[in-house]
């Protein structure tokens, strides 16, 4: 007798336990931040990828009423920080920033520990950072069929400069000369910012950089622009056309910047955090400080920007397999 009663609390709490549990699960994911959240950014600060998670956490955490703080978590190009996330607990308060390298690592890195698709989910693409191809001042081109011209008839003697193998810098215009069926010389650096100066020396002939970087060069006369990437022409060179206005319309790059969590996330989670990035996107203050950076605001449902991801991964993999690129 003595037994029975303990037995029966037992009894009682497991049934609580199966009647209220899901419940409370639910309710949880409804209140939904309760805690600080963070964002994850798999580079070092400085970059607009830090910069547009930082400015994006700031919005966030006004709307949501919860602090969102930014941690740095570099290594490995990248991917230390994405598998950080993609082993994270799925409950909305760990989430990545990644950029377009998230597509070109997979191409390049076929062995690593994370599948981009299975282990996160692609909540809302945030911006897309105008390229600018630019060429140095002496070279007698001064339109992208020029330029293209030039380059079949001289193979491989035109030469251009990126930040290394695998690079953003260097994939864009593997991609373009995989288009046209052109060869240029690569001329590898240890940074994008390297080959600028080489390029206004001379000593190469063009370079694809983002138009926060390339502009101000531009603007002193010291390169040439040819075409910048997007569906529209960049503010801060607005006399620059699209590579669509200068008869590459297939040429779809882009530099992307996106927001992620790790996968079986609930979906009420990913429906509330895809709204409130779509709400921040609206702010003033971020709009002018993604359009100083020659950055546009997006904002895309979680099913566009996964649908993007996807075509991004076939690009690059195409890109990266046709050009036969190899990294350490």
């Amino acid at each position: 007798m003595l037994n029975f009663f303990p037995k029966v609390t037992l009894v009682l709490l497991a049934l609580i336990a199966m009647l209220f549990g899901p419940h409370a699960v639910a309710q949880s994911q409804l209140n939904w931040p309760l805690k600080p959240i963070r964002i994850i950014v798999p580079f070092t600060p400085g970059a607009f990828t830090d910069s547009s998670a930082r400015l994006l956490a700031r919005e966030l955490a006004e709307q949501l009423g919860q602090q969102v703080v930014v941690e740095n978590k570099t290594g490995a190009s990248g991917v230390i920080g994405v598998d950080f996330v993609a082993k994270a607990a799925p409950d909305g308060y760990t989430l990545l920033v990644a950029e377009t390298s998230f597509a070109m690592t997979p191409a390049l890195k076929p062995n690593l520990p994370f599948d981009p698709l299975r282990d996160l989910v692609a909540i809302s693409q945030i911006a897309d950072a105008t390229a600018v191809l630019m060429v140095r001042e002496g070279l007698p081109v001064k339109s992208m069929k020029e330029l293209i011209a030039l380059a079949k008839s001289k193979p491989n003697e035109l030469s251009y400069g990126t930040a290394g193998a695998g690079s953003s810098s260097h994939l864009p215009i593997e991609h373009l000369l995989n288009l046209t069926s052109t060869q240029m010389l690569h001329v590898p650096f240890k940074g994008a910012a390297a080959s600028l100066p080489e390029l206004m020396a001379g000593r190469i002939d063009l370079v694809m950089s983002s138009v926060a970087t390339g502009g101000p060069h531009i603007k002193a006369g010291k390169v040439r622009p040819l075409a910048v990437t997007g569906t529209q022409r960049s503010a801060v060179l607005p006399e620059t056309p699209t590579f669509a206005e200068a008869g590459y319309a297939d040429y779809r790059m882009s530099y992307w910047f996106g927001v992620f969590a790790p996968s079986s996330t609930p979906p009420e989670i990913v429906a509330r955090l895809e709204r409130e990035i779509a709400r921040a996107m609206t702010s003033s203050r971020l709009r002018e400080a993604f359009a100083q950076q020659g950055a546009l605001p997006i904002g895309s449902s979680s099913a566009d920007f996964t649908r993007f991801v996807a075509e991004q991964l076939k690009t690059w993999k195409q890109v990266v397999t046709v050009a036969n690129i190899k990294v350490d």
